[in-house]
């Protein structure tokens, strides 16, 4: 059985705080005997109020501004009353209030669901994931600036149509610095960004229904490249003048033959060094991004890196496993050693995760089980993107099987019974 509510609206002014006679009106809600007061942000002089009718007296210009926006607000109030009980909710004057201030849950908007999202991250995400997250922030804002019009929009204002116009923003936008427009996978990691706050949004009950359901993001396949043997040999062996490209061109191999990122190999010290399972010396740390258990043998290239550096004077100084350069400073120095190595691909720090995962472990027949946890991985699909079997293994690896099928057909055929 429903319960019945008691509901009534009206309009009044606060006499006793006026200043020069000017009083603000409110709007008192009340339900079932218990009551709010609203400011409605508007003044009039205490001789033109109507205390019977609870209107502004006269036919002024001014008292039927005032007069018509006392019915819209009256009109409004109601019509939130009518909502909550069709929504069969529990009515309260406070949750009036709360409704038309836009205080309500239905009433959050999307600068909300960001300061609510950025606060939840900020202790659960690693700095670079937090940076991410901002700047596809900054891109949502721009794009309701420029294309919108506005500063912020409701929730509930969120629809398909609202995704196809953001892809579309970013697939025209040229960030200022860079030498070209957004790739197609970097504008699907910003909408897959978007994409985990209004699921938040979804699952705290901010929005009804999620604009998401029917989207398909649309990546571009693409090869990660990698250094062959011959292109990590010739990097490994080449000698170098400048102290500065020797130092970076030794941190790219020693994440070559260990498979830690740029961050992680920052973040070394001499006591990540323990005896592993075997006797022998791994690295043992936990990944920054993911804070997943990375548990690495330490292969020969990679322990002579080590003791190159153990009483160097740079990492003296800081106390690292291995030198610390910046990140950007190491990319921009791996074009000079790509150079000088004569290597022609673009070469990146994060091309070492990807030479450990083909040229050092599943070339040489380490099992992808095996590669994905010394990566720190969590999931194999993840290792099947940064990792490929490389032309030579599969070459090799039908060889084989052409050698067994062989061996089978030369075998002599036995009869068959008749």
């Amino acid at each position: 059985m429903k319960s019945s509510n008691t509901f009534s609206i009206l309009f009044w002014i606060n006499a006793s705080r006026a200043i020069s006679d000017e009083a603000e009106i409110y709007a008192r809600v009340t339900v079932n005997q218990k009551r709010v007061n609203i400011s409605l942000k508007r003044k009039v002089h205490i001789n033109q109020w109507d205390v019977t009718k609870k209107r502004v007296k006269g036919h002024s210009a001014i008292a039927k501004q005032i007069n018509q926006y006392l019915d819209q607000v009256y009109t409004q109030l109601f019509q939130i009353y009518q909502d909550l009980k069709f929504q069969e909710v529990l009515i309260t004057a406070e949750l009036i209030k709360a409704n038309y201030n836009g205080d309500s849950e239905q009433s959050k908007s999307l600068l909300n669901l960001i300061e609510y999202h950025g606060k939840k991250i900020s202790n659960t995400l690693a700095k670079g994931s937090i940076r991410n997250f901002g700047v596809t922030e900054s891109y949502l804002i721009k794009f309701l600036k420029r294309t919108k019009k506005t500063t912020d929009i409701y929730l509930k204002e969120l629809d398909y149509k609202f995704l196809c116009d953001f892809e579309s923003y970013l697939s025209s936008y040229w960030p200022v610095g860079h030498p070209r427009a957004m790739s197609q996978n970097t504008i699907m990691k910003h909408i897959q960004r978007l994409r985990k706050m209004v699921t938040l949004a979804y699952h705290m009950e901010w929005i009804v229904k999620d604009p998401f359901v029917r989207w398909k993001p649309t990546f571009e396949k693409r090869e990660r490249e990698f250094l062959s043997d011959n292109e990590l040999s010739n990097m490994e062996n080449f000698e170098f003048d400048s102290e500065r490209l020797d130092r970076v061109r030794d941190l790219f191999i020693f994440s070559c033959y260990t498979g830690i990122s740029y961050v992680d190999i920052m973040n070394l010290t001499e006591s990540h060094i323990i005896k592993g399972i075997d006797g022998s010396n791994w690295i043992m740390t936990k990944r920054q991004k993911t804070k997943t258990p990375v548990k690495v043998p330490i292969l020969g290239k990679a322990e002579e890196l080590i003791s190159k550096y153990r009483n160097h004077p740079v990492t003296q100084v800081t106390g690292s496993l291995m030198p610390i350069i910046t990140n950007e400073k190491l990319n921009q120095y791996l074009k000079e050693v790509a150079f000088y190595c004569g290597i022609r691909k673009n070469l990146t720090f994060h091309m070492a995760r990807h030479t450990f995962a083909t040229t050092i472990t599943l070339s040489n027949g380490v099992p992808i089980e095996t590669v994905s946890k010394l990566l720190g991985h969590t999931k194999i699909a993840t290792t099947q993107i940064y990792a490929r079997v490389i032309e030579s293994k599969v070459s090799n690896d039908m060889n084989n099987l052409k050698a067994i099928l062989s061996k089978k057909d030369n075998e002599p055929k036995k009869n068959c019974a008749s």
